[in-house]
C-alpha cells in the first residue's frame, strides 16, 4: 500500500515540469475527469444498490470520490505551484485540515454508522414482515429512533478520538434542553403523545374516525400531529396532544358498524305488526347484513307517534356505505308501510278550552264600604271582622 502511494506521488511530481500550455491542458483534463467521475457514480449507484446493501454501495462511492478529489487537489497544487512536491502538497493539506489520521478515523466512524443504519433498517423490515401486529408507522418510528441512536453514538466516539472534553458540552446541552423544553412544551407534549399513540394504536391510516368533533378518514400519522380528510374534502391537522386528550371514536376498527333509523307510527296502528314489517323489509336489503339480524325496538311515546328504532349492521363501514344503507332502509320501510296501510303521522297538537265560570265582573260603588278617617265604616249588624271580610271579598271580585 505504501509502495503504491509512493508511486502515485512520484507520478504527480512529474506535473511540475509541464509548460504553461501543458498546465492548462492538464487542469482541463483533471476537471473533466472529476465531472465524468460524478456522472459515472450517479449512473452506477442504482446497480451497486441492487448487488450490495444500499449503505455499503454509497460508502464505496463516497470513498472513491473522496480519494479522487484528494488526488486532484494534490495534482493541481503541484501543477501550479513550482517547486512543490506531491508529498509536500499532501502535508500541506494535512496541516490545513488538521490531524489527517483523526479525520480519516472520523470519516470511517461516520461511514460505519451509515452502514449500520442500513442493517438496522433491513432487520426491522424483516421483523415487520413476520408480524402483522406491527404497523408500517410503528416500524418507521423504531427505525428513526434507532438511526438517531447510532448517529449520536458515532458523534460521541469521534469527539472522544479528538480528545474533546464532553463535560462542558453536556452541561451546556442540559441548560439548552431546559430552555428549549420551556419554550416548546406544547410541541414536546405533542411528541410524547405521538409515541403514546404509536404504542396504544387507537386507529390506523385509512380508518374512519371522529376526533375533537372532526369526522373523516385518517390519511397520515406523524410524531407531532394526525391528519384527517373529512367527507367535505377538507384536510384537518390535529396535534397529537389534543388527539390523546379527546374521545376517539373509531367506526371502522371492528370491520362492521351498526346504524339506527328512527320512525314514528300512529297511536291507532298495530305497533307489533309495524315492527315485524320493518324487520322483514330490512332483511331483504342488500346493503344490510343478515348476521347479526336486523332488529326493531320501541323507544318512546312521542308527541304524535310511537317511536320505533330500526337497528341493522353494515360490512366494511364507510360514510358512503352508511348513507346508502340509511337511504335504502327509509325508502323500503316507507313503501312497505304505505302498502300495508301503516300510518306515519304528521306532528299533531290537541287544543282544549276551560269552561266559563261567571266571567270577569267589576265591583260597583254600592258594593264598597263608606270610607272615613279611621277607615271603612261598618254597617249595622257588621263587626270589624265582617267589614274586613267584605273588603276582602270586594278585592277578590276586582281581581277577577
Amino acid at each position: 500500500m505504501s509502495g503504491a502511494l509512493a508511486g502515485l506521488l512520484s507520478t504527480i511530481d512529474r506535473l511540475a515540469d509541464f509548460t504553461t500550455t501543458e498546465q492548462l491542458a492538464a487542469t482541463a483534463a483533471i476537471l473533466l475527469v472529476l465531472v465524468g467521475a460524478f456522472w459515472v457514480a450517479r449512473r452506477v449507484r442504482p446497480k451497486l444498490r441492487q448487488r450490495f446493501p444500499s449503505q455499503v454501495g454509497d460508502v464505496v462511492l463516497l470513498a472513491s470520490l473522496g480519494g479522487l478529489l484528494l488526488v486532484s487537489a494534490i495534482s493541481l497544487i503541484v501543477l501550479w505551484e513550482r517547486g512543490t512536491t506531491a508529498a509536500q502538497a499532501l502535508d500541506g493539506i494535512n496541516n490545513v485540515a488538521g490531524k489527517g489520521f483523526s479525520i480519516f478515523l472520523a470519516l470511517a466512524v461516520l461511514a460505519g454508522a451509515y452502514i449500520a443504519t442500513g442493517f438496522v433498517k433491513r432487520a426491522i423490515d424483516r421483523l415487520v414482515d413476520g408480524h402483522d401486529t406491527i404497523s408500517e408507522h410503528q416500524s418507521e418510528i423504531v427505525y428513526r429512533v434507532s438511526q438517531l441512536t447510532v448517529y449520536v453514538s458515532a458523534v460521541a466516539i469521534i469527539l472522544g478520538l479528538w480528545n474533546i472534553d464532553l463535560s462542558g458540552l453536556l452541561v451546556g446541552a442540559g441548560f439548552l434542553g431546559i430552555v428549549v423544553g420551556m419554550a416548546a412544551r406544547q410541541t414536546l407534549g405533542a411528541l410524547l403523545a405521538g409515541f403514546v399513540l404509536m404504542f396504544s394504536r387507537p386507529f390506523e391510516i385509512g380508518d374512519w374516525v371522529e376526533i375533537d368533533g372532526e369526522e373523516g378518514i385518517v390519511t397520515d400519522i406523524s410524531i407531532v400531529n394526525t391528519r384527517i380528510q373529512t367527507f367535505a374534502g377538507e384536510y384537518v391537522m390535529i396535534p397529537n396532544d389534543i388527539v390523546s386528550g379527546e374521545k376517539i371514536i373509531n367506526k371502522s376498527r371492528k370491520g362492521r358498524l351498526r346504524i339506527e333509523v328512527e320512525i314514528g307510527v300512529d297511536y291507532e296502528a298495530d305497533v307489533e305488526q309495524a315492527s315485524e314489517l320493518a324487520k322483514t323489509t330490512m332483511k331483504d336489503l342488500d346493503e344490510v347484513l343478515t348476521v347479526p339480524t336486523p332488529k326493531v325496538v320501541l323507544k318512546e311515546f312521542g308527541d304524535s307517534a310511537v317511536t320505533l328504532v330500526l337497528r341493522c349492521w353494515i360490512d366494511k363501514p364507510s360514510a358512503r356505505r352508511q348513507w346508502r344503507a340509511r337511504t335504502a332502509i327509509i325508502e323500503s320501510v316507507k313503501a312497505a308501510f304505505d302498502r300495508e296501510g301503516v300510518k306515519i303521522p304528521y306532528p299533531q297538537r290537541e287544543l282544549t278550552g276551560r269552561q266559563e265560570s261567571g266571567g270577569f265582573r267589576l265591583a260597583s260603588d254600592a258594593d264598597l264600604p263608606e270610607a272615613t278617617a279611621d277607615g271603612p265604616r261598618a254597617e249595622a249588624g257588621q263587626t270589624d271582622g265582617g267589614v274586613a271580610d267584605e273588603r276582602s271579598d270586594a278585592s277578590e271580585v276586582s281581581e277577577q
